[in-house]
This record gives structure tokens, C-alpha cells and sequence, in this order.
């Protein structure tokens, strides 16, 4: 299904949920990667509730869907919670993140959950199954679009030019990647790690269409999509400018780590961080 248009401000609201349950199933785990997660909810959320993918919790295997590609799959927990909104699975089993034994893994399992469309985590690989996702579209005459978000250091990867590249060659007007370009990766700012921060250039010299923008502003997601969503004949990219910890920034300042990668806040930071979710 297409689920109707919301308004920008219930789309907000909706993210806004989505993030007390990221905060929450990290914290309940004691690990994972919270403040990854929350720089991508608005994408996501506008994704999943925005009215651009067809998708039906209830049929995850109807071979026209669209599908959404998290890369980045340290970022899970926006993915899990965006989909229990959705109704794919109860939002209290999502609780049990990164337990012994549960399908709600450390990075998404498509064995192990219904709605997952890859097994991801070795960065650098999203993108080109997205690619072979695309191209069976076209193929097979399905008329899908596929979705792929990255992270900002995952763009690092070889495999990802490769297949910007052959993205352009077979001008998939079906695929959309978004960079999530929070500023951050494990081991410092991407920007000392390995500078490739003016992504637009770059990606446009392929032939891809691209767009910039701010990335936790509901508006210019929407607005980013939209336009997306009218370009059919070569690939489309946006370069969505984020913050890690985005919703809660207040808190990780006072802790001094913006970053805050690979590591959950613990109870009472989460009280803290809740308080100002609601606030």
C-alpha cells in the first residue's frame, strides 16, 4: 500500500516516536548504536510514513514492493522502530535488541525478519544490492523502486564508486541512495578520517541527479524525496546533512561526546534524553 500523505507535522511527531524507541531499545540492550540511528530518523521516517514506498507490512514478499536498503546497518534501531510503527512487528519485541537469541540482531538479518531486505553491516555493499534489486525491476517489468541509505564514512568504500558508476551506466530511474552525512565515524570526524565531504560534485560527475540537503529538517526531506521521485531516467542521490544524536543533542553535549558511536546511553542519560523527547 501507499499509505496517504501526512503532514510535515505529523511526520514529526512520528519521528519524534521513533526516537524514544531508539533510545529506548539501546539503553534496554546496553549496546548498540543509538546517536547513528537518530541522525537518520527523519529520512526514514518520511521513507516509511511519508507516502514514498510501496509497502505492506502484511505481504513483505509481494514482489512489487519498494525496497529500503540500510548499508549503514549499525544503525539498525531506526530501522526496527520505524518498522514496528509500521506494523511489521510488535513494538515490545523490538525490546529485545541484541539479546541471546533474538531476530532483532546487532545489524539487520533478512533470514531472520520479515521486511529486511539484506543482511547488511560490511560496509561499502548496499549500494550494489540495491543495484541488483533496481535492475530486477526493470528486468522482470515490476515497476519498484529501491531506496539505499549509506553513511558519510562508508562512502570511503571502493565498492561504493563502483557501483555509483554502473548505477549511471544502466540509468536506473529506480534507485535512490541517500548518505547520511552525520560527520562521524568510528574513529573520528569523516573529515579527518578520509575527506570526501563534497559528495554533489562527485556524484553528479557520474550522471547521477543529486540533491543537498539538511538532513534532520522534516521539510527539506520531504521536499528532497518529492523531487526524486519525478527524475525517471538516471539515478538519483541525496546528500542529506545530519547531526549524530540529533533529538537529543542537549544531553550528548553535556557529555562532551558528540559522537557517542557504538555505545548507548546509559539509564540515566536515557531518563534525561526521554524527558527531552517529550519536552
Amino acid at each position: 500500500m501507499v499509505a496517504a500523505a501526512p503532514s510535515i507535522d505529523q511526520l514529526k511527531e512520528r519521528a519524534n516516536a521513533i526516537r524514544k524507541l531508539i533510545v529506548r531499545i539501546t539503553t534496554e540492550a546496553g549496546s548498540g548504536h543509538p546517536s547513528s540511528s537518530l541522525s537518520a530518523t527523519e529520512v526514514v521516517t518520511a521513507l516509511y510514513f511519508g507516502g514514498f514506498m510501496n509497502y505492506d507490512p502484511n505481504q513483505p514478499k509481494d514482489p512489487k514492493r519498494d525496497r529500503f536498503i540500510l548499508s549503514k546497518g549499525h544503525a539498525c534501531p531506526v530501522l526496527y522502530s520505524a518498522m514496528a510503527e509500521a506494523g511489521y512487528f510488535p513494538t515490545e519485541e523490538i525490546m529485545t535488541l541484541r539479546k541471546l537469541g533474538s531476530p532483532y540482531e546487532g545489524h539487520p538479518n533478512m533470514k531472520r525478519l520479515k521486511g529486511i531486505e539484506a543482511s547488511t553491516g560490511s560496509l561499502g555493499q548496499g549500494l550494489s544490492i540495491g543495484i541488483g534489486h533496481a535492475l530486477a525491476s526493470q528486468m522482470d517489468n515490476l515497476g519498484f523502486n529501491v531506496f539505499v541509505m549509506l553513511g558519510d564514512g562508508e562512502m570511503g568504500e571502493g565498492q561504493v564508486w563502483e557501483a555509483i558508476s554502473c548505477a549511471a551506466k544502466y540509468k536506473l530511474g529506480n534507485l535512490t541512495a541517500i548518505i547520511d552525512q552525520n560527520g562521524y565515524q568510528q574513529t573520528g570526524a569523516t573529515s579527518e578520517v578520509l575527506d570526501l565531504t563534497e559528495f554533489q560534485p562527485k556524484i553528479e560527475a557520474f550522471g547521477w541527479h543529486v540533491q543537498t540537503i539538511e538532513g534532520n529538517d522534516m521539510e527539506s526531506v520531504v521536499a528532497a524525496l518529492t523531487a526524486a521521485a519525478e527524475v525517471k531516467d538516471r539515478p538519483k542521490a541525496i546528500v542529506s546533512k545530519t547531526r549524530k544524536g540529533y533529538g537529543i543533542l542537549e544531553v550528548l553535549e553535556k557529555e562532551g561526546d558528540l559522537n557517542f558511536h557504538g555505545k548507548p546511553l546509559p539509564p540515566d542519560l536515557a531518563e534525561k534524553a526521554l524527558a527531552l523527547l517529550d519536552s
